[in-house]
């Protein structure tokens, strides 16, 4: 499994990417491993601002359906759009092309208090 150092974890299997002063979300490798086959990606959140911890979409497999939880209080700024049409890039390439969410970080110290790679990893093996 893949756990890139340069970000950031959740324990819900969220990953965070900082890039200044905005965030790029997606779901860990683990958790696309887990889920399966990803067939939809339901994000009705754009636009809205998200609190930390709480849902801001869903996240369909074959067998579930997932919340995704936010991992940083911020305003959805942008969709990935190439879900729409190609869900599966979330289990291919879980922390690239299958990134679900930019977002403004509103609380900067809510970062701090993120898992590190090592972490997660701890946390799932």
């Amino acid at each position: 499994m893949n756990f890139p150092s340069n970000l950031y974890y959740t324990k819900d299997h969220e990953w965070v990417r900082v890039e200044g002063d905005v965030a790029y979300i997606g779901i860990t490798d683990f958790a696309q491993k887990e889920l399966g086959d990803i067939v939809y990606v339901d994000i009705p959140s754009k636009g809205k601002t998200v609190a930390q911890h709480e849902v801001f979409g869903t996240v369909e497999a074959v067998k579930t359906v997932s919340d995704l939880f936010m991992p940083l209080t911020g305003e959805v700024l942008e969709l990935n759009a190439q879900l729409d049409g190609a869900p599966e890039m979330v289990n291919s390439d879980p922390y690239g092309d299958g990134w679900m969410i930019k977002c403004s970080i509103a609380n900067p110290s809510e970062v701090e208090g993120l898992m590190s790679a090592e972490a997660y990893q701890g946390l799932v093996h």
